[in-house]
């Protein structure tokens, strides 16, 4: 079977490669060894699906840690705002969110993943097709070989097949390991977006808790820094939520032992203006016991425990409280100290860090720069971002360059 065009992968990258390339004019077989497409989409954002994010390029960019630069071509050519006219004409009308986060207006990721597949015909997918190499003759691409041993040819192929993130959704990181054979070079690759392990066993007893309107603080190296306000989740293995989802992604693939973490409960309040509230609450509460007072400061569970992690006396009243427990506790309340232990596992992770070493692949096109007619698009890309909706617009943008390029430069 020859085709124009042959695309690995069904799923955020690869459905909008394939949308874009029969758009240009090519014939295009999207092959997805699932039974489905879109899979890991189904999944995203609750299962609402955070499409994008209708910030500035320049605001955008500075959510991608790693080679931002790379992302200039295939943000121009589809930009989230270009990406919710597409899914608005596809019949997916969107709404945004809070802090400019899209979703479908149904709230149903499946909507999307219809959306994107409605133009494809049932002779353009085939599903339960797993490739197992690249056939590459003379520095060119020539088509790929199936499980089945049967060989498809095309004049360009589109690999969009994941990372190793969500590997129940398909992702087995075959595509980095078919690029490696080819001679592409493969940066480590490491869980981003995930919670962490800590060493604290008072945040696993805090399990189900969620501070909103809190601080979370990090540093490591020399110079690593990280601040930021949101809402943390205590979980049975250590904390979650989208403060620690956005710092895995500057920690990731890194030893997290290593950074000094800590939360702050009132980042709204100076220690000055907290130490003065103190002073007033032990003026008019004085013979209360500590353990009556933190939860005017706090949650109750976490009032619970917090005595035990500064440390203070819950039971001692606070009048007899001395200076240097007063400053401890509005210390702690503005520095709670927080021990990582671990990143959790790829099962876990929204996106992987790491991937294709993307000083070779042609940012204007998506195409390495080994291969001619291989195109490179999603997560196989040295590039992520620390949201969930701006990778998935890393792979829409990506994917939608790619399938464009494949079918109006071939080669």
């Amino acid at each position: 079977m020859e085709t124009d065009l042959i695309i690995i992968g069904g799923g955020a990258a690869g459905m909008a490669a394939a949308l874009f390339a029969k758009r240009a004019g090519a014939r295009v077989l999207l092959l997805e060894h699932n039974e489905k497409l879109g899979k890991k989409i189904y999944i995203t954002g609750k299962g609402r699906c955070n499409v994008t994010n209708l910030c500035g390029q320049e605001e955008f960019l500075s959510q991608v840690p790693r080679n931002p630069r790379f992302l200039f071509a295939a943000l121009s050519f589809l930009s989230p705002e270009k990406l919710r006219e597409l899914l608005h004409s596809l019949g997916c009308p969107t709404v945004v969110e809070r802090g400019q986060r899209v979703f479908p207006v149904s709230q149903k990721a499946s909507d999307v993943t219809k959306a994107l597949a409605s133009e494809l015909s049932n002779d353009d997918i085939r599903f339960h097709a797993r490739v197992t190499a690249l056939l590459i003759e003379d520095g060119k691409i020539l088509g790929v070989k199936l499980e089945s041993g049967q060989e498809l040819l095309a004049d360009a192929v589109i690999l969009a097949t994941g990372g190793l993130s969500y590997p129940v959704t398909g992702s087995t990181g075959m595509g980095h390991a078919m690029l490696a054979d080819c001679g592409h070079a493969i940066t480590p690759l490491s869980p981003s977006l995930t919670g962490f392990d800590t060493r604290d066993e008072w945040a696993k007893d805090l399990q189900g808790l969620t501070l909103k309107n809190i601080a979370l603080h990090a540093a490591w190296g020399r110079k690593s820094k990280y601040s930021e306000q949101g809402e943390l989740l205590f979980t049975h293995f250590g904390v979650s939520g989208p403060l620690t989802l956005s710092l895995s992604s500057h920690l990731a693939g890194s030893d997290v032992k290593e950074a000094r973490v800590w939360l702050d409960l009132k980042p709204a309040l100076t220690q000055e203006t907290l130490h003065n509230r103190l002073q007033e609450d032990i003026r008019q509460n004085g013979k209360k016991a500590l353990s009556s007072l933190l939860p005017s400061y706090m949650p109750a569970s976490l009032a619970a425990v917090f005595p035990q992690v500064i440390p203070l006396d819950a039971q001692k009243p606070l009048h007899q409280m001395t200076g240097a427990e007063r400053a401890a506790m509005v210390e702690g309340l503005k520095h709670l100290p927080l021990n990582l232990l671990a990143h959790r596992s790829f099962k876990e992770a929204v996106v992987t860090r790491g991937g294709v070493d993307v000083r070779q692949v042609n940012p204007s096109t998506m195409e390495s720069k080994l291969v001619k007619g291989l195109f490179i698009a999603g997560e196989l890309l040295d590039v992520d971002a620390m949201t969930g909706g701006f990778n998935l617009q890393i792979a829409f943008s990506t994917g939608a360059l790619a399938g464009h390029s494949a079918a109006t430069n071939k080669t």
